[in-house]
């Protein structure tokens, strides 16, 4: 038995070097972050540090932790000449993650290169993030729809992750992850419905944070003329951030098969009670069968 976390970010030193490289956002100067919409981050080194992160995942009784881009960077979103270093730097330092660590691929959504992607894929990731924010309406689905058709035709999932954060006002530091980031997944919650599922009938998708508690407008959405509320069993949402309220009522909307747990590591943590105080057979639900199909197809 396996137990997996879909959703953590660890920075190698390859990804730390190419952000200190840049003078602009997204760039790290020492370990302050700079990314546009947000106040300067202090990046906790010790977050990030191999070892640790390794220990606290097998601490964690995880016999495989994804890491992933952090997509509210904007990696994805630069210029392909831009956005290769930062990629190729973090690609670098996530094939050779020790196990339990393993790692989804990230791919440039602004310049789309499905070949650079494939060879990524080549090397053994999970599957591929993309932002949330380039996968929100119908012009976001054609634009990535060949990576899309490339995991559906290797039979690899696609994880959703919030991008980046839109606006430049002052905020309280929450306010990106509670209101942007939830309003991102919400909206490509419903778009995947609406153009991406018809075009990729076979593609196992993720949405990360509960998709932003959209599945639970699943009655608004039949009142208002979106159609069924049916669950689609290759669609699921991961858990980060979330406790047992929110979980209990995205489980009475799609049933617990689809629910799979992912963390966000270093910036949350997980639960203590894995299976949100809702048995032991949801939490090897959540936390091992529902992650290996996502993951393989295979029940």
């Amino acid at each position: 038995m396996t137990n997996i976390d879909v959703h953590q970010h660890l920075w190698g030193a390859a990804f730390v070097a190419a952000l200190r490289a840049r003078d602009k956002p997204p760039f790290l100067d020492g370990w302050t972050l700079y990314v546009d919409g947000e106040p300067p981050y202090e990046v906790p080194p010790a977050d990030h540090d191999l070892a640790r992160r390794t220990e606290i995942a097998a601490a964690d009784g995880l016999g495989l932790a994804l890491v992933s881009l952090s997509a509210p960077l904007g990696v994805e979103w630069l210029p392909a000449e831009e956005a290769r270093p930062l990629l190729d730097g973090y690609h670098e330092d996530a094939a050779g993650l020790p196990e339990p660590l393993g790692a989804w691929a990230a791919a440039c959504v602004r310049d789309v290169d499905v070949g650079a992607t494939a060879a990524v894929l080549d090397r053994g990731f999970a599957g591929l993030q993309l932002s949330a924010n380039a996968l929100a309406d119908a012009a976001g689905y054609a634009r990535c729809a060949p990576l899309l058709d490339l995991l559906e035709a290797r039979g690899l999932p696609l994880f959703v992750h919030p991008g980046p954060a839109a606006g430049e006002s002052p905020t309280p530091g929450w306010w990106p992850a509670l209101v942007p980031y939830v309003q991102q997944m919400h909206a490509a919650w419903f778009a995947f419905r609406a153009f991406g599922r018809p075009r990729h009938p076979r593609l196992r998708v993720c949405f990360a944070l509960l998709a932003g508690l959209a599945p639970l407008h699943g009655e608004r959405f039949s009142a208002r003329g979106g159609g069924l509320d049916e669950v689609d069993r290759d669609v699921f949402v991961e858990t980060s951030s979330y406790g047992p309220r929110a979980v209990d009522a995205v489980v009475r909307a799609l049933g617990a098969d689809v629910v799979v747990q992912g963390t966000d590591r270093p910036y949350a943590e997980p639960p203590r009670r894995p299976g949100f105080g809702l048995g032991e057979g949801s939490e090897h639900a959540f936390r091992v069968a529902n992650p290996r199909r996502l993951l393989t197809g295979r029940n």
